[in-house]
């Protein structure tokens, strides 16, 4: 028989989910230490490890001289793109891409309705126990149906924020790194998300991302923090939406400028916005952003789903049968383009 493979994975994942792992092959051996640093794993481990799933617990190079495949727990790896491991020559990194579409998708659906339904603004007029007169005037909705919405990015998660809304009659557009390929090769679970690319009307390069808003009623915001998307929308991009727009970000905090965002969003410019991301997390208490009235803030929680590591060892299992049959494997990251 083969010599068996080290499997090491520093959550705390259930018995139940390490033994859907274990069934992928006897070959596999699976090692579970819920660790918050690498010096909480006994070295003798590092050193037979050769598949490592982790969040945040990296070795240094010379602690895991084994170390073929590093599968990360989560889809945004920004945190750790300049740890030296990384940069392990043969090693393969790849991410959870796919694992939180449908409740990040969802969230964006929702908070897209909340915006242009006026959800904010009745909630508020509820508290002060007001039944206006001008009602059919104040809260007179920006439907989705009839309107465009721009995807920021069309990626596992915008794809399947599309899907949600080809029910609503919506014209979607997006952008993506290669817009000449609107095919997803990427990890999708079945019947989620839009594999062929058919249900964008319109594919923008990331060069062309302001003439894409300018045709935007909504925008939602999902591309992963790099060196290329930092600041990717800011006074420039914000001006060229309509006043009458809705932004929703659950990207990273400093993929929008958020100093031009609130000037935006104080001064009119655009009608509201939805944020789950911030440059600072938590959000200090004395933030601006906190007193908009034209914006629902979220503490960084449109990933949370109960069932995400149920879902994380779908993919890793699907990765695990493709490593062992030597194939290519799925969310395969480049760490020059950061994703």
């Amino acid at each position: 028989m083969p010599d068996p493979i080290e499997v090491l994975i520093t959550l705390p994942f259930t018995d139940e989910l390490v033994n859907r792992l274990s069934s992928v092959s006897p070959r596999l051996h699976i090692m579970v230490f819920k660790a918050r640093k690498a010096e909480d794993i006994p070295t003798e481990v590092w050193e037979k490890a050769e598949i490592l799933y982790t969040s945040r617990v990296l070795p240094i190079l010379e602690q895991a001289p084994n170390l073929r495949w590093l599968q990360f727990h989560w889809t945004g790896i920004d945190h750790a793109l300049d740890e030296p491991i990384l940069r392990k020559p043969g090693l393969i990194v790849t991410n959870l891409s796919g694992v939180a579409t449908s409740q990040m998708a969802e969230y964006v659906l929702m908070m897209l309705l909340a915006l242009g339904h006026r959800l904010p603004d009745l909630i508020a007029n509820q508290r002060r126990a007001e039944w206006p007169r001008d009602r059919w005037e104040r809260f007179s909705p920006l439907e989705l149906r009839g309107h465009t919405v721009g995807i920021v990015g069309y990626g596992s998660i915008g794809r399947q924020v599309a899907r949600l809304l080809s029910a609503f009659g919506a014209t979607i557009m997006a952008t993506k790194r290669d817009a000449m390929h609107p095919e997803d090769t990427g990890y999708t679970p079945e019947g989620m998300g839009d594999p062929t690319g058919d249900l964008v009307h319109r594919l923008y390069p990331p060069q062309a991302t302001g003439s894409m808003l300018k045709e935007c009623d909504f925008v939602a915001v999902t591309v992963p923090l790099t060196p290329e998307t930092h600041n990717l929308i800011g006074i420039r991009e914000l001006a060229m939406l309509k006043p009458t727009a809705f932004l929703v970000d659950i990207s990273r905090g400093r993929v929008i400028d958020h100093v031009a965002l609130y000037n935006a969003l104080r001064d009119g410019k655009i009608a509201g916005a939805a944020l789950d991301v911030f440059p600072d997390e938590p959000l200090p208490p004395d933030d601006p952003f906190w007193e908009l009235p034209n914006v629902i803030i979220t503490p960084h929680i449109s990933g949370d789903t109960p069932y995400y590591d149920q879902r994380a060892v779908d993919l890793l299992t699907e990765n695990l049968h493709r490593y062992l049959g030597g194939l290519p494997l799925y969310n395969r990251v480049d760490i020059d383009k950061g994703y």
